[in-house]
């Protein structure tokens, strides 16, 4: 092996190697939960930020969603996550008999149309932009959600159909 007779390039060390850095990557102490539920039938979104992710915040959350659908049953399409069918979950349910919850398949996080709703969010919310505290993300979050709600439209699971020719050529081929 020839040594080398030039210098390193930056960000490599004299024996030609790569640098290794620790990564300091951290949510911080204070990391800042989003819930959200979506009415589909005309694109409303409420959500709720929360600093845990349990089973407390989440029936404080389906509260919400009970008081802001005052008539009918909720169905609530829901992931499985622990606190989302916990013991104090399901108590709290068996109070509350209007929602009900549909959990679903595991992978297939695509069968709920709220997870189309976080992306759009992400955009509008949180996308490139850094937070002070949690009271900024909670503010970006009740901003963002007042402008997508402004503009909601009810949602449909699927694709559209693709709109009609207006005209249509007609070849005949005579033989």
């Amino acid at each position: 092996m020839i040594p080398r007779t030039f210098p390193p390039a930056p960000g490599w060390s004299p024996d030609g190697h790569r640098i290794k850095n620790e990564i300091d990557y951290s949510r911080g102490p204070e990391k800042t939960w989003v819930y959200g539920a979506l009415r589909v039938r005309d694109g409303q979104e409420l959500t709720m930020t929360a600093t845990s992710r349990n089973s407390v915040f989440y029936q404080q959350f389906l509260q919400l969603v009970e008081d802001a659908n005052p008539h009918g049953d909720i169905y609530v399409i829901t992931d499985n996550l622990s606190s989302h069918n916990s013991v104090s979950t399901r108590t709290w349910l068996e109070g509350h008999p209007r929602i009900r919850h549909v959990f679903i398949p595991v992978g297939a996080c695509w069968l709920n149309l709220q997870e189309g709703w976080w992306r759009i969010f992400r955009k509008t919310a949180l996308a490139g932009r850094s937070f002070g505290d949690r009271d900024h993300i909670t503010h970006a979050t009740e901003v963002a959600t007042a402008q997508l709600n402004a503009r909601a439209r009810p949602w449909i699971w699927g694709r559209p159909a693709p709109p009609t020719r207006r005209l249509r050529r007609r070849y005949v081929y005579i033989l």
